[in-house]
């Protein structure tokens, strides 16, 4: 007898259909011997329906009470699905973030888990129930409700799996498993059948939009067995594991993210400190960069660009404004509309020539780099947003053509 965590997005659990589509794949799971915990998200657009009543209310709600709100939404998912269970004949107990032991830290909107209690979900599963929990959310040491931001039910799962010794975690989704690229931008991309932590890491960081970063980091980090599958075709998946069975190829995919803004601060003294100065200074105050370029020096100053999400442009703007002077730059200049593409492949530390291969592919596409930045497993560079389609197709037919 196995131990299966189950988590099922949004469009899993839709509609009344899918919803029993999803207890008939549960309830098959049970009956085959296991033990269940099954981790849902809200149905389908409930999360922005939630968002937009709130903008009908304030402009500015607390954010605690936006917690309260969002929360909401799982919790109807798994009320609807334990009652579609129990109507199959099953006994299905269902559970919110807080009473299955979800202990967070005390950041609305974006929590991070700090424990998982699991003794509630155990004894359920002692009693052979098959116990559904609220993806998404948790509780801090204030007992106020919290949430998890992006990719939270995907954390839970990962989470409330390390936590009871899971013998696998399946996240299932729209999609039958993680691809060389983003099937509908790129016909002919593959499924992979198995995938290593720190590429599927890598891939959902550059945009691959299948796993969060932060489920992976987790899974990665307590040896847990997860595999992407369809709650709609049923057909076999994408294992994440620490090490593959087979021989690398060498990029696993090719990923695309729109989500990036470049700022340039230009004419720095150069001189000791300067870098050091400008990047603690938006540290500080919780900037995350990304890609950083810095140009060698001239005429006694240097100019550094580097990228954040555009979620970030205009606050790091406004900051770098204010602290200009202390700075001693010439201007800032910055720009939106722009995409990163990258590939990501274990097979790179021991294959020569990837990246010439890949730019290969961008100059024959007649498409210019802006910035590269590169690792022992993936290379990414900075281009123009109308490009980024043309170059995802470029590159990955490139290398798995």
């Amino acid at each position: 007898m196995a131990l299966i965590v189950q988590k099922f997005g949004g469009t899993s659990v839709a509609n009344t259909e899918r919803i029993f589509n999803v207890a008939d794949i549960v309830t098959k799971t049970a009956q085959a011997g296991n033990q269940v915990v099954v981790v849902v998200s809200a149905q389908g657009d409930t999360t922005d329906d939630f968002i937009e009543k709130a903008a009908e209310i304030t402009d500015n709600p607390p954010a605690r009470e936006m917690d309260v709100l969002l929360s909401a939404g799982e919790q109807i998912s798994m009320a609807l699905l334990a009652m579609a269970i129990n109507k199959l004949g099953f006994h299905a107990t269902s559970l919110t973030g807080w009473q299955a032991g979800i202990k967070t830290d005390l950041n609305y909107g974006s929590s991070r888990i700090r424990t998982v209690r699991p003794e509630r979900i155990q004894s359920l599963l002692d009693r052979n129930r098959i116990v559904i929990v609220a993806g998404f959310q948790g509780i801090n040491s204030h007992d106020s409700i919290t949430t998890l931001g992006r990719g939270g039910s995907d954390t839970t799962a990962v989470a409330i799996a390390a936590a009871l010794h899971a013998d696998l975690c399946q996240i299932y989704t729209d999609v039958d498993g993680v691809y060389t690229a983003d099937p509908r931008v790129v016909p002919g991309a593959k499924k992979l059948d198995e995938i290593t932590y720190d590429e599927m890491l890598e891939l959902a960081t550059l945009g691959a939009q299948v796993l969060h970063n932060r489920s992976v980091e987790m899974a990665k980090k307590y040896n847990i067995d997860l595999e992407v599958v369809s709650s709609l075709t049923r057909n076999p998946g994408t294992k994440v594991k620490e090490v593959t069975s087979v021989e690398k190829m060498i990029i696993s995919g090719v990923a695309c993210d729109k989500d990036v803004a470049r700022i340039a601060v230009m004419g720095l003294p150069d001189e000791p400190g300067k870098a050091f100065r400008l990047f603690s200074l938006l540290a500080k105050n919780k900037i995350n960069i990304d890609i950083i370029l810095q140009s060698i020096g001239r005429n006694n100053t240097k100019d550094i660009s580097f990228t954040v999400s555009r979620g970030q442009l205009d606050e790091t703007v406004r900051l770098l404004e204010e602290n200009k002077d202390k700075l001693h730059c010439d201007s800032i200049t910055y720009e939106s509309k722009i995409a990163k593409v990258s590939i990501v492949g274990a097979g790179m530390a021991s294959n020569s020539g990837v990246a010439a291969k890949m730019f290969e592919a961008l100059s024959n596409a007649q498409i210019n780099i802006r910035m590269i930045s590169t690792s022992e497993i993936k290379i990414s560079v900075l281009i123009d947003e109308e490009d980024a389609q043309r170059a995802v197709r470029a590159v990955h037919d490139k290398f798995f053509d």
